[in-house]
Formats: C-alpha cells, structure tokens, sequence
C-alpha cells in the first residue's frame, strides 16, 4: 500500500531510501493519530467521536429495555416510584415533595441533558466556551443586556421562598445526581459532536431558563425603528400609521366588560414625551409567527355538561422539543402536562380538579432610556436635574481557543447601557438595540415564577388560580383556568404603571417624569370569568379594549387568529375534545376573507394573459384555507406581500431601520382609504392609486409564480411550496426531520409558519374525572438513537392527539406501562 501511495517500487529501492521511506510512515501516522485527538473546530476530534467504546456508537439505544430497574441514589429521602408509559413519558411517585422535584430532576437530565445545557449556556453568555469565536458576538449580547443580572436577582426572590427553594434544590441535587454517575461513553452525543463535558447544574441554572423564557417572548423591541419613523414623518402621521388600537379588534376581554376596581392615578405624560410628541420637525434625511392559542368552553356549551379547556403554544419547533411530557404525584399534589427541561413543576398541564395553559400576552415590560453622560469616562449621567454616579459590572466570557473576553457594562438606576457607542456596538451588534442607550426591562426584577407553578400544579379552583397568579412576573401570560364549575382568563404578570404610549419610543433618560410610576396591582390585572357567552379565549391580540384604565402595550398579535376561534366557538353547540382537537387544526383564515374581496374588486379581468387568469379563478373559489394542497393559498399570500411591499417600500425603505405597518393597518388603507396618498409611488413620475398596486402586485405575483414553478397547477401547492422542516436545536444536519407537506399560516388557528407552530396541543376536558390529551412533534427523549426521538412526530402531524395516561397511584395497572424505575436512597 505504502509503495503505491508514495511511488517507491521496492526494486530500486536502497537501504537509506528504505529508511526515509518507513520514517514517512511513521510520520504520517502519528500526525493522522494527532489529528483524529485534535479538534480544528468546534467539531470533536474524530478519532474521539468514532472510538467505539465511547464515541457515538454508545448513544444508540436497544429495542430491547427490561421492565423493573431498581437504583440507588444518594440525597433521596425515601422511595421514589417512576412508571414509564409507551412513549417513555415518567409518572413519578413520590412520598415528599424534595424527593418528587429530585426524581424530576433526574429523569430530565436522563433524556435532556445537553438541551439543558445549552439552554442555560445560551441564556447565561456562555456558548462560546464550547462553541469559540462564532457565538462570541451571542455572548456578548446577553452579558451587556442584564441576562445574568436578572437570573441573580430571580434566584434571591426564589431562595427566599421555602417551598420553591426546596423544588430547585432538589431539582439540582437530581441533575447532578445523573450527571455524577455518567462516564464519557454515556455523554449525550451533541458533547461528543462539541467535544465537551457536561458540568454540574446550579440553583442559578433554573433561573436562566426564565430569563430565556422572557428574551423569547418579552426581550424583543421596536423602539428604535418607531422613534425613527417618528423623527421622519412626524407625531401625526406616526399616530396615525402606528395606533394603539387597531380598527378590527377582537380583545381577549370581550369589549364592554365593566371594570370591578378602582384604578391608581394614572401617570401623566412626562414634559420631554409631551415635546416628542407635538413636535413637527423632521430631520434630514416585530414579524408575525411566535404566538399561542388557548381558549376554555363553559359546560353550558359542551356535550358533558362540563368545561373544556384548550391549548396550543406555538413556538420554535424543534428536536428535542421545548416541552418534556410528564408527571407528578406527592403528597398533596397529583398533576400532568409539559414542563420546560431545566425548570420544575409542570408548566401547562391538568390536576384532578383543574386546568390551565398559558399565551403570550406581549406587554410593554421593555424600555430603552437615552443617557447623558457627564463626559467620555461615563462615570456619571444627567438624570433628575442632577449628574448621577454609574456603576460597573465586570463580565469575563471564555472563550473556546482564545483569551477570554472582558465586558465590562456601565449600569444605570434604569439599567445596563447595552451598547455605549457604535464602536462598541460593531457591526455585528442587534440591530434594534439603540447606541448610548439604558434597558429597563421587566426581566432584571426580582421574582419567583415559580412559587406560581407550584400552587398552578396544586390549585383545586379559581381562587387558588387567582392566588398562584400573584406570584407571576414575567413574560407576561394569559393564564386560561377551567374546573369543573368555572372558566376564566388573566392577562397577568407584572405590569409597570406608564402613562399612554411610554415606552413606545425611545425615551429621554434625563427626564424623571419618564420612570415606571410602580406597579398595577396584581387584583387589577384585566381578567374575566364565566362571561355570558359562554367561553374565553386568546390568540395575543389585544388585551382590552380602550376602557381598562391601565396602559400595556400598543401593539399587540393580529385580530384574525382570534376572531376565528371567538367565531367558531360561539356557533358551536354540543362541544367535545374532539371538536376542540379540530378546531386547533384549522386552517381557514380570517385575513384572507377580510382582504380578498377588497383586492379582487381591482382587477380587470379583460387586461390578464392565461396565467393570471387562472390564477384569477383560483382565488375567487379558494375556500380561504391554507390546506397543504392549497394553490390559491399562495397566490394570495403572495399577492398581499406584494401589495404590502409596494405600499409601504418606497417611503420605509426595505432596510429594517423604519417600522412598516402592521397588516391590519394596511387592511384598513385598503378597506376604509383607498385614495389613500400611501399608494402612491414617490419614485415614480405618476401617481399610482390603489387599484394601480393592487393590480401591480397581482400581475407581478402570477409571473414570479410561472417563472420560478411552471403554470398553475401542483405545483403551485402550499405545502410544496412552504414545506415544514424540525431542525435539531443546533441545526445539526441528520438530527431533524425531512422536510413535508403541512397546512397553516401564521393568521389561521393552525399556526404552523418558519419553523414556529404548536409546540404543544392540549385538550382537557374537565368534570368529576378529568381527561386530558396532548401531542407535541416529537418524542421524550433527546437521543437522536432513541426511539422516543421522533415517535410522537407522526400522531402531531396527522393532527391527533394522544390520551394522556393519568394515574392516580403508583399501583395502578396499567396496559401502556411499559417499565418501572424505582429509585432508593444509599
């Protein structure tokens, strides 16, 4: 092999040569055997991942399991019973609270270790320790924003608490009661992949992951971009195209609800925001899709005679998923659902007299503060009509192959100043984070969200849901209850008190009139129980109408997801779960009823080639759905981006720096203004009217179609066209699923849309034995060479959901148990 490969035939070949020819050899093996022990990347040293006694050939699992494994562990207080289902979903029996928040710890760690890992790597400022370079700028980012400011703040108000400092304690010490026990073979494969080892947890850990709760659904911002369009086009016009009430709403309160409570006084607008605001000079010159449903029916309305609730959080989709399915019994407690890999208790779920779940309500708990510093030092900043001392916060981030990093962030009484200047900022900075500017977000409080899942999971009626809310701060939810008796909703968490519309733009950080003025009290939280109509429900639109005294938010999730499930469920009499499963799969959006006829109006038909004429027809028999087999589907999906982009691009650019319309804006300019001055194109010499763009945008998306898909016909389907794809968290390739066909869209109930959808559906129906039944894409386990890796995926695509098994005892029999792990103590 050797003479073939070095071209030295052994005829001629001389002793010296014979020599320099085996020391080649030599050499080249030993720089093979250095390479496969050294990692380039973060990619592991392959001689490492391919080692068969502990590379990735261990992660794969036998089909073959026994039934009963006994175990014993040290920190355990007495016997804990964990019954394993068919997919792998634990019961844990406990016979105390600390040992029940252990085995919970360890059964997760069991299958979601490295997701929990990189969660907490990830919310903490810490991936490019395993990562390197390419996740420094990640880093940085959540380092300067507070994120680990806020999780200790978070742990003191956790510590506090007895019954929740018991839960994360225990919750840790059974983490890393696995992690103890696991050998390199026994790594979860994403360590072998990133060639690192897993290290303990920490009581802080649990706090990160609700700071990454609160990132994903409270950490986002337009400030920045709206303060732009304010400085561009004046208070008048920003009011006008940016309303606080959109002229379709569908409020989770229904409209009319009289207020049971006498509000605070409400702030008055501060002098620099009175100036902002009247102000005419102008100076030289968020995306739909992560959302939720949840709604409960009254018995009144239901086949049982008995409450149903629904819910279906629509997050990233991936593998392994969000939720871990799972439940637990102690004394006092008996209560199943998902809870969050990382976190205790169960987090959406159903005990023997309740259910809850949960949306996102999108308040404005996020301010950016503009700060006048003294001079470039930065030790002090104008505020209150005095110079004020800053303080630092020194954070040093490790990173893989290089020195560490030091950050060292300038905090204000607002907050952190996340970026001081552009330098700072870079090129790579968060584009919606304004330079020299103070955060003052809700998430750095000090709180204890899980004090609320603890009662959650133990509530027996509304006012032990009521009680649990209490405890709530962020991100914000409508917690949605049923019990056998009642139905209910809350917008709720921890609200600062604003006056109107602050912290819709940048705000003046010397001014002290600019401050949250406290808190609303938890009692005032806009909530509803047992309404005449006989159910409640939200898809994060807004919360209330104009009436509730208190300020939230201006800008809330579109109208349509709710109006469909409020339309629906008023028309529907005898309601089951199965009815309620259907519902949650529906495709039919409201949108597109709302639009497409104002948009077909515009075209002439006498002025369109063959292709657009089909498409024509496509659309006035589209049944409004966005089934996967849907063709007209994209032509109006299509056709309204157009008409969006045409509308809005001339005058905003496509830059990302000035906030466009929202879509229910644009509706209305279609609806109520159509010589609307919007339409016309500034950088044309004419003057385009609506019927000019619409027909426009209809012409150029029928071509764009048939040059990039052929003429009309399969191919122009929805779902060949939007194929849904799970990735892996860290988009390993191999680790997802294949791409397939699927239906929804961000504006119908199915909300399936770029990789967000239904992380979970639950349907609960309530009465003198609850039922509950849920999927969620995906399987328990987070071993790519698990068979619980994927074996849910196709129940949740086919759109059905599981029974969920909810045992009472750990002695029941049982036909879908399928293993028993008992644990001991040492």
């Amino acid at each position: 092999m050797h003479q073939a490969l070095y071209n030295l035939p052994s005829a001629t070949a001389t002793p010296f040569m014979k020599i320099i020819k085996a020391l080649f050899t030599v050499a080249i093996t030993l720089l093979l055997i250095w390479a496969l022990q050294t990692s380039f990347s973060p990619l592991p040293p392959l001689g490492k991942f391919l080692n068969p006694a502990t590379g990735f050939w261990q992660n794969a699992e036998s089909a073959s399991t026994p039934n009963q494994v006994n175990l014993k562990l040290n920190g355990l207080h007495d016997e804990v019973t964990i019954r394993y289902d068919e997919h792998h979903i634990p019961h844990i029996f406990a016979k105390n609270e600390h040992d029940l928040y252990y085995a919970q710890g360890y059964v997760t760690a069991t299958d979601r270790l490295w997701q929990m890992d990189i969660q907490t790597r990830n919310a903490s400022g810490r991936l490019a320790e395993v990562i390197g370079p390419k996740a420094l700028n990640v880093d940085r980012y959540h380092r300067r924003m507070g994120m680990v400011y806020g999780a200790e703040n978070t742990l003191r108000g956790m510590m506090k608490d007895p019954q929740t400092n018991l839960a994360v304690k225990a919750y840790t010490e059974g983490i890393n009661a696995y992690i103890h026990q696991l050998k390199p073979a026994d790594y979860p494969i994403e360590f072998k992949l990133l060639n690192y080892a897993p290290e303990e947890w920490k009581p802080i850990n649990c706090a990160f992951l609700l700071k990454q709760m609160s990132e994903v659904l409270a950490g986002g911002s337009d400030e920045m971009q709206l303060t732009s369009v304010l400085n561009k086009f004046g208070a008048a016009v920003t009011q006008d195209l940016f309303p606080d009430h959109n002229f379709k709403e569908e409020p989770i309160i229904q409209a009319g609800t009289k207020w049971n409570f006498k509000p605070l006084p409400i702030p008055q607008p501060s002098k620099s925001f009175t100036a902002q605001m009247s102000g005419n000079h102008k100076p030289a010159s968020k995306v739909e899709g992560i959302g939720s449903n949840n709604w409960a029916v009254a018995g009144s309305k239901t086949a049982s005679g008995y409450p149903i609730l629904a819910n279906d959080p629509h997050l990233d989709l991936t593998f392994p998923s969000i939720w871990y399915q799972i439940q637990l019994s102690a004394p006092g407690v008996n209560v199943y659902g998902v809870s969050l890999p990382g976190a205790p208790h169960v987090i959406i779920g159903y005990n023997n007299k309740i259910s809850w779940g949960v949306t996102n309500v999108d308040a404005d708990v996020l301010d950016w503060y503009q700060i006048k510093f003294k001079d470039a030092s930065r030790q002090e900043y104008w505020y209150n009509n005095q110079w004020n001392k800053t303080s630092r916060r020194t954070e040093i981030i490790q990173v893989r192959g290089q020195q560490p990093i030091t950050e060292t962030v300038i905090y204000t009484h607002y907050g952190p100043v996340v970026y001081e200047d552009a330098a700072q900022k870079g090129k790579k900075g968060y584009a919606n984070v304004p330079v020299g500017t103070a955060l003052r977000w809700v998430a750095h409080e000090e709180s204890n969200e899980f004090k609320a899942f603890y009662l959650l999971n133990r509530s027996q009626n509304y006012n032990d849901y009521r009680r649990a809310l209490t405890y709530y701060s962020a991100p914000a939810q409508n917690f949605i209850f049923a019990d056998a008796h009642d139905i209910a909703i809350t917008p709720n968490g921890k609200f600062p008190l604003k006056f109107r519309d602050q912290g819709k733009f940048i705000l003046d950080g010397t001014d002290a009139g600019n401050d949250w003025h406290g808190w609303i009290p938890a009692n005032q939280n806009p909530t509803v129980k047992n309404p005449p109509r006989g159910f409640v429900s939200s898809a994060n639109q807004s919360s209330t109408d104009a009436t509730y005294p208190y300020y939230l938010n201006w800008t809330f999730g579109p109208y349509q997801r709710g109006k469909r499930i409020n339309d629906r469920l008023a028309a529907m009499p005898q309601i089951t779960a199965d009815s309620m499963r259907l519902l949650q799969t529906d495709n039919y959006s409201i949108a597109a009823q709302d639009a497409l006829p104002v948009l077909l109006k515009y075209i002439d038909l006498s002025k369109l080639d063959n292709n657009q004429k089909q498409a024509y027809e496509l659309l006035q028999h589209w049944n409004k759905r966005y089934d996967a087999g849907s063709t007209a589907a994209v032509v109006f999906s299509n056709w309204w981006n157009n008409v969006n982009v045409m509308t809005w691009q001339d005058e905003f650019g496509d830059d990302g720096s000035l906030e466009l319309p929202s879509r229910d804006r644009t509706l209305k300019l279609l609806v109520k203004e159509p010589t609307s001055k919007w339409f016309d194109n500034i950088k044309t010499s004419n003057r385009e009217t609506c019927a000019d763009i619409v027909s426009y945008a209809f012409n150029k998306t029928v071509d764009e179609l048939v040059h990039q898909y052929g003429k009309p016909g399969p191919d122009w389907q929805w779902g060949k066209i939007h194929p849904t794809e799970i990735n892996h968290m860290a988009n390993l390739d191999g680790f997802g699923s294949d791409t397939f066909a699927a239906g929804g869209t961000g504006t119908a109930i199915n909300a399936l849309t770029d990789g967000h959808g239904p992380s979970w559906r639950m349907v609960v129906q309530l009465g003198p034995q609850v039922k509950g039944y849920g999927i969620f894409p995906g399987g328990e386990s987070g071993n790519p060479g698990s068979f619980y890796y994927t074996d849910m995926l196709q129940t949740w695509k086919d759109g059905r959901l599981d029974e969920l098994l909810f045992l009472q005892s750990a002695s029941e029999t049982s036909g879908r148990i399928k293993f028993t792990l008992t644990l001991n103590k040492k």
